[in-house]
């Protein structure tokens, strides 16, 4: 028997929700897995230091690591209506936040690439200083006046009010205004070194343990809300709602699309390097 592989994830809803089957031995045929719950900063420096077999990563660390690891098409996050969000204690504009300082998950998030688009459109000037904090650290810091806005994620996007924070604009709004594609949120990668057939395994596998998480939502349920950084059932319900769709199961055309919009434009904007031509080709 083949030792485990090594699989990064979040501890968040979506990601135990569509792992649990797999990670538990219930998708038939499937590789066993030796799971680690980490951070989104602390996966996409995994990538960029080629650790873990199967990762859980930001679409904005592609550039830097599809030579070593293929994209999965299946098992992520996209979606509509499921952007990041900017707060702020108090309600204001775009505006407001040129030189001030902001809190973010990653600098090489999804979220703080759309936050970048959004403020070359919207921020004259550009915001100050930009501190990178772990996403359940950030609307404590936004309240407690250590740092003037934050970027969030997660289930922040239902909880947030209960901080007392305004939202000041919505960064899955704005790319789904001026670009009509879902939002490219988390991905899916696996080492290319475990090789074509059995990456197609390894996504076939993803595909199965969404699809029995949707055939049996109560299985997961324990190991959801064990791991969950919100404890209440109904928001990690909101939360699985949301960022669990159709492109988990599989990226599709629009998926695919969304994915080359976000990291052409981004790249045009030089934020991130440009693809190469087959960078997502997958196989």
């Amino acid at each position: 028997m083949s030792d485990p592989l090594k699989i990064a994830y979040s501890p968040c809803p979506n990601d135990t929700f569509v792992f649990h089957a797999w990670a538990h031995g219930k998708v038939p045929g499937a590789p066993a897995l030796d799971v680690t719950f980490a951070d989104i900063d602390i996966t996409n420096g995994m990538a960029e230091r080629g650790e873990g077999d199967i990762l859980k990563v930001s679409y904005a660390v592609l550039p830097w690591v599809l030579e070593e690891y293929a994209l999965l098409p299946c098992g992520g996050a996209l979606g509509r209506g499921c952007g990041p969000l900017v707060l702020t204690k108090e309600p204001g504009a775009a505006k407001d936040l040129a030189g001030k300082t902001v809190a973010v998950p990653s600098e090489r998030s999804t979220a703080y690439l759309l936050f970048r688009l959004w403020a070359a459109d919207e921020v004259p000037g550009g915001v100050g200083e930009v501190k990178v904090l772990p996403f359940d650290e950030i609307m404590p810091a936004v309240r407690d006046g250590r740092v003037d806005a934050g970027l969030v994620i997660h289930e922040a996007r239902f909880t947030y009010r209960n901080y007392g924070l305004s939202c000041l604009a919505d960064m899955g709004e704005h790319w789904e205004r001026t670009t009509g594609l879902p939002i490219p949120l988390g991905a899916i990668i696996a080492k290319r070194s475990l090789g074509a057939e059995r990456l197609r395994e390894l996504a076939a596998a993803a595909r199965t343990s969404v699809r029995m998480a949707w055939d049996d939502t109560e299985a997961s349920r324990a190991y959801v809300l064990e791991h969950a950084q919100e404890m209440d059932p109904a928001v990690a319900d909101q939360h699985i709602g949301l960022y669990v769709n159709e492109f988990t199961a599989d990226l599709g055309e629009d998926g695919y699309a969304a994915v080359r919009g976000l990291l052409t434009r981004a790249a045009a904007e030089g934020l991130v390097p440009p693809l190469g031509r087959d960078a997502l080709s997958f196989g």
